[in-house]
């Protein structure tokens, strides 16, 4: 008797003769499966009840029609804090859904791959060290990879971006920025590095554009050794040709000088420089500038950035946006308190 299954993760073809030899088999094809939380399978031929490893298979027997065996795990997953809630999902589902339309069909859940990446970030471990309860480590990183290559992080943020500000009663074009740096260990994944000797590390600098409200606008991961003048220079090319109706950039000390003349004639900006009183002692929060303080304070949550573990800076800058997406999807969908 020939035994077909047909399932999430694969397809064989066996050849029984016996009920005890086709329960052998399905007990396999559930050890194959069971990292689902659901799911299906197909098969056609000699079928009895079986329920193994949690697992409850039903069906009804139809010699004229393949046997559809539906999989449902009695113990559910147990949730994760960075897990993403229904309503969120949806908001994300959109844009990393759709397929190709080359090749086999998708058998990875999705929606797990994106609840596995947001927990590297928030947790700070490495991508081989992924719980087994979410696909396979390889499988994520590559969905991660593909997705950094064709821009889908990027629109995802700048989507999220724009919705938070009309949330929030603002226009999606925002008219004044901040811009600041944070220097960040490097460790010996490799990669550009260099050392920032006014804050005596060893590593690569984060530049930040951020609007009034925190959000980023812009990033560029680069060496520590570069000076904060000129790694400013690398954001605003980025954004020389965005951004229309920005017109003001605040900035601390560390930019004064020639980057305020270039920023007017090469961006047509105004970068003001904000400084600190010198008859003031100790901390004090400073106009404009704790505003991109507080978005590294955001970032500084996720183990992930307590160094630069990445060997390429473009990965580095995938990741504060990813941050970004994970902290303004909850601002647009808040996770429900249950009492």
């Amino acid at each position: 008797m020939e035994l077909q299954v047909n399932g999430p993760r694969g397809s064989g073809l066996y050849f029984v003769n016996d009920a005890d030899k086709c329960e052998a088999i399905l007990v396999g094809v559930v050890r194959k499966h069971k990292y689902l939380l659901r799911g299906s399978l197909e098969i056609k031929g000699l079928w009895r009840n079986l329920t193994w490893f949690g697992y409850n298979l039903t069906g009804e027997m139809d010699r004229a029609q393949p046997l559809r065996i539906h999989i449902m795990t009695t113990s559910v997953r147990k949730s994760y804090a960075t897990d993403l809630t229904e309503d969120q999902w949806e908001l994300i589902a959109p844009f990393v859904l759709p397929e190709t339309g080359a090749g086999r069909p998708r058998t990875t859940n999705v929606r797990e791959v994106v609840n596995a990446i947001l927990y590297v970030l928030r947790s700070g471990c490495a991508w081989h060290l992924i719980p087994h309860d979410f696909p396979p480590s390889g499988t994520v990183y590559d969905y991660f990879r593909r997705w950094q290559r064709d821009g889908t992080w990027e629109l995802i943020h700048q989507t999220f971006r724009d919705q938070v500000r009309i949330q929030a009663g603002r226009e999606t074009e925002p008219t004044a920025a901040i811009i600041d740096s944070q220097s960040a260990k490097t460790n010996e994944q490799g990669g550009i590095d260099g050392y920032d000797a006014g804050k005596k590390v060893s590593g690569r600098k984060r530049h930040l554009l951020v609007d009034v409200m925190g959000l980023v606008l812009a990033v560029v991961v680069h060496s520590a050794g570069i000076q904060d003048r000129d790694g400013a220079k690398l954001v605003f090319e980025r954004i020389r040709n965005r951004y229309a109706k920005l017109k003001l950039i605040w900035a601390d000390g560390g930019y004064a000088g020639k980057l305020v003349a270039w920023t007017k004639a090469s961006c047509e900006k105004d970068l003001e420089i904000v400084k600190r009183n010198d008859d003031l002692k100790g901390f004090h929060v400073l106009p404009r500038r704790w505003v991109v303080e507080r978005t590294f304070g955001w970032l500084g949550r996720y183990r992930r950035m307590s160094k630069d573990y990445e060997f390429y800076p473009e990965t580095s800058e995938t990741m504060v946006h990813i941050a970004m997406i994970n902290l303004m999807v909850r601002r647009l969908a808040p996770a429900t308190q249950t009492a």
